[in-house]
C-alpha cells in the first residue's frame, strides 16, 4: 500500500505559504492528497510532468461537480452550464466558436485598446489616493481586466459600470453574494445579445457581433441558451488578469533588482510576465478532475469518480524542470513552460489577452510612476485561500 503525503488545506501554514507546503509535498512524492473538511480527499498531481500529463488526458474530464455551484433560480439553471465543465465535441465546438476572439494575433491588434483602457485608470489613479496611498488592486488591476474584457465581447458602453460591480462580487469570492447577483448577471447577458441584434443587425461588434452573425447564418451551430451562457461565463472569466497583474505588480516592488532590470528594458517584460505567472501566479490548484474510469499513476489506483487536481502552485516551481526555481528572474528562459494557463483541452482561452493585458498594465504603471512603492508588506495582504494566491489589497504610494 503507497503511503501518499497529505495536505490539508485549512491549515494556517499552507494558507500562509502554499508554495512551501506544496513543494513539501512535490518533494516527497509525485501524487499527494488534498485534504478539505466536509468534501473528502482530492488526487493531486505533485510535479510539473504528471500534472502536465494529467492536465491533457482524456481519462479525466471536468463536470458540473467540479465547481461550487451557488443555488440559483430555477429560470437561471439553463444558463450556468458553461464550456468550462463540457468535454469532447461539445466543449470542442463551443470553443471552436470563441476561440477567433482570442488568438495572439486578435490579442496584439486589441493592444492599442488596451493601452487606451490602461491609461485612462493611471491618469485616474493620483484622484483615487487616500492619505498619500492608493489601492492599486481596486483601483487599477480589478477594473481593467473587466473593462477590456467588456470590449472584446462587444458589451454596451452603458452596460459596462454594472458589470463591473458584478465583477467585483464574484473576485471577492462571497458565495451568497454571487448567488444573489445571478439573476442580473443573466438579465445583464440577455440584454447585451438583443442589444447586438438590435442596434447592428449587419455589423455587431466584438465577439457578440461573431457570434450573433453565425446563429444568423446557421441556427443549428448555436443556440439562444449558448450564446447566453457563453456571454456572461466569458465576460465574468475575462477578470483572471486581476489577480495576475496584482500579484505581479508587488513582486516587481518587493524584488529591487528585478524591477531595476525591467525599468532599464522594456523588452524584457513580455519574458518577465512569463516568469511571473510562473512565480506567483494566482492559480495554486487546477479545477478539479473527475476519473472517468480506474487510473494508475504513480503507483496508486486512482478510483473511477475521484476527484483529481495538479498542484500548479508546486509544479511550477518542480527543480526537476526549472532551475533554482524558488527565485524570481526576469531572464529565465522559457523551457518546458508554467502551468499557470493549464494545459490541455481546457487551456484558458483567454491566455493570450491576458498575457497582453499584463505586459502593457505593468509597462506603463512603472513608467507613469517611478517613485512607486508598496505601502505595506505583499505577505500582509494576502487573502486566505488555498487554491488562489491573491491579495485582499494592494496599498502604494506615488
Amino acid at each position: 500500500m503507497i503511503t501518499l503525503p497529505e495536505v490539508d488545506l485549512t491549515d494556517p501554514e499552507v494558507l500562509r505559504d502554499p508554495f512551501t507546503a506544496y513543494g513539501r509535498a512535490r518533494e516527497r512524492a509525485p501524487l499527494a492528497r488534498l485534504l478539505i473538511p466536509g468534501l473528502g480527499p482530492i488526487w493531486a498531481l505533485t510535479r510539473h510532468d504528471g500534472a502536465r500529463a494529467m492536465l491533457g488526458d482524456a481519462r479525466f474530464e471536468i463536470t458540473a461537480d467540479s465547481f461550487m455551484r451557488p443555488q440559483v433560480p430555477d429560470d437561471c439553471l439553463p444558463y450556468m452550464r458553461t464550456m468550462s465543465e463540457m468535454n469532447g465535441a461539445e466543449h470542442a465546438r463551443l470553443r471552436k466558436l470563441a476561440a477567433p476572439a482570442f488568438t495572439p494575433r486578435r490579442a496584439a491588434e486589441f493592444r492599442p485598446r488596451i493601452e487606451a483602457v490602461v491609461d485612462a485608470l493611471l491618469d485616474d489613479l493620483p484622484a483615487q489616493a487616500d492619505g498619500g496611498q492608493v489601492d492599486l488592486l481596486r483601483h487599477f488591476a480589478r477594473p481593467l481586466p473587466m473593462d477590456v474584457i467588456c470590449a472584446l465581447v462587444g458589451i454596451p458602453e452603458e452596460d459596462r459600470p454594472r458589470w463591473r460591480e458584478w465583477g467585483a462580487t464574484v473576485a471577492a469570492g462571497a458565495g451568497q453574494d454571487f448567488a444573489r447577483a445571478i439573476p442580473g448577471i443573466m438579465a445583464g447577458a440577455k440584454d447585451a445579445v438583443a442589444a447586438a441584434r438590435a442596434d447592428h443587425p449587419d455589423e455587431p461588434g466584438g465577439l457578440l457581433g461573431d457570434l450573433v452573425r453565425v446563429q444568423a447564418e446557421d441556427g443549428d451551430r448555436l443556440t439562444d441558451t449558448e450564446i447566453v451562457t457563453m456571454v456572461w461565463h466569458l465576460v465574468l472569466a475575462g477578470q483572471t488578469p486581476t489577480n495576475l497583474i496584482a500579484n505581479a505588480a508587488a513582486a516587481l516592488l518587493s524584488h529591487p533588482v528585478q524591477l531595476a532590470a525591467v525599468r532599464s528594458d522594456p523588452a524584457l517584460m513580455p519574458g518577465a510576465v512569463e516568469e511571473l505567472i510562473r512565480w506567483c501566479g494566482p492559480t495554486l490548484l487546477a479545477i478539479p478532475r473527475h476519473a472517468r474510469e480506474d487510473v494508475e499513476l504513480h503507483g496508486a489506483t486512482v478510483p473511477q469518480g475521484a476527484k483529481v487536481t495538479a498542484l500548479v502552485a508546486a509544479a511550477n516551481r518542480d527543480p526537476r524542470v526549472f532551475a533554482d526555481p524558488d527565485r524570481l528572474d526576469l531572464t529565465r528562459a522559457p523551457g518546458a513552460g508554467h502551468l499557470g494557463f493549464a494545459h490541455g483541452p481546457h487551456f484558458c482561452l483567454g491566455a493570450s489577452i491576458a498575457r497582453v493585458q499584463t505586459q502593457v498594465a505593468l509597462t506603463a504603471l512603472l513608467r507613469r510612476f517611478p517613485g512607486l512603492a508598496l505601502a505595506a508588506p505583499a505577505d500582509e495582504l494576502r487573502a486566505p485561500d488555498p487554491g488562489t494566491w491573491r491579495l485582499a489589497a494592494l496599498p502604494a504610494t506615488f
